[in-house]
């Protein structure tokens, strides 16, 4: 008898070829070989006739118009961005001017030296072309 050795043979190995005497086990892939044959071929047909479209093909148009898509919000918000900043400038301009006339009164008023209040009138109306 030779002491047993620890080492698969090239019989057990489970990489090996399975030769033509011994029995194939059943495996799913090769079970139903036919049926994915079938529907690969049914499937072919579908799409040459255009009642399926090719997954790929329908991903790339998808994201094709995803792509267009989203231009078009980038150019929809560079241009509301570009509004707002001209709107933002005008703002400030306009802020300026008004401090620049408020200097210029008080400028004005203390050049002058104290001011008088005119008398009010009695009955408290509006002077004539006034919008008050």
């Amino acid at each position: 008898m030779r002491p047993q050795d620890d080492r698969l043979s090239c019989r057990d190995h489970p990489h090996r070829l399975l030769s033509e005497e011994e029995p194939r086990r059943h495996h799913p892939a090769r079970t139903y070989q036919h049926l994915a044959e079938e529907f690969e071929r049914r499937r072919a047909e579908l799409q040459e006739v255009g009642k399926i479209i090719d997954p790929h093909d329908a991903q790339i148009e998808r994201l094709k118009t995803e792509d267009a898509t989203l231009k078009a919000r980038i150019l929809a918000r560079d241009q509301q961005i570009e509004d707002l900043s001209e709107f933002k400038a005008l703002g400030i301009s306009r802020l300026a001017a008004q401090h620049d006339e408020i200097e210029r009164l008080r400028r004005q008023i203390a050049e002058i030296g104290p001011v008088r209040q005119l008398p009010r009138s009695a009955s408290r109306k509006a002077p004539y072309g006034s919008s008050s």
